[in-house]
């Protein structure tokens, strides 16, 4: 197993692994449960971590993951309104308008 993604919100991750699993990657999560070793380990080390089941499938992983972190930091303006929305909306939060 490999692990292709670590950070420090458990809902990022499990975002992260239903989106590879929309593209037939399995992934499995460790450490889920390991805040409450924070302190007595370094914060990083109790962080939730995506492995995969298939090494073979990491080129195609880290590819989805790259386009996902590239999209959410991509700004877009609505066609409808105008409003300047953040890359991780797919509709506008100001009139509600599906992102084209």
């Amino acid at each position: 197993m490999t692990k292709i993604y670590t950070h420090p919100n458990l809902y990022q991750v499990v975002n992260i692994q239903n989106l590879l699993q929309l593209k037939h990657i399995q992934t499995s999560i460790r450490n889920e449960y390991a805040s409450g070793g924070s302190g007595e380990l370094a914060p990083q080390d109790v962080w939730p971590e995506l492995w995969l089941s298939d090494e073979r499938d990491e080129t195609l992983a880290k590819s989805v993951i790259e386009q996902i972190e590239l999209k959410a930091t991509q700004e877009w303006f609505c066609n409808q309104c105008g409003e300047k929305n953040a890359g991780s909306f797919d509709y506008c939060w100001q009139c509600e308008a599906e992102q084209k």
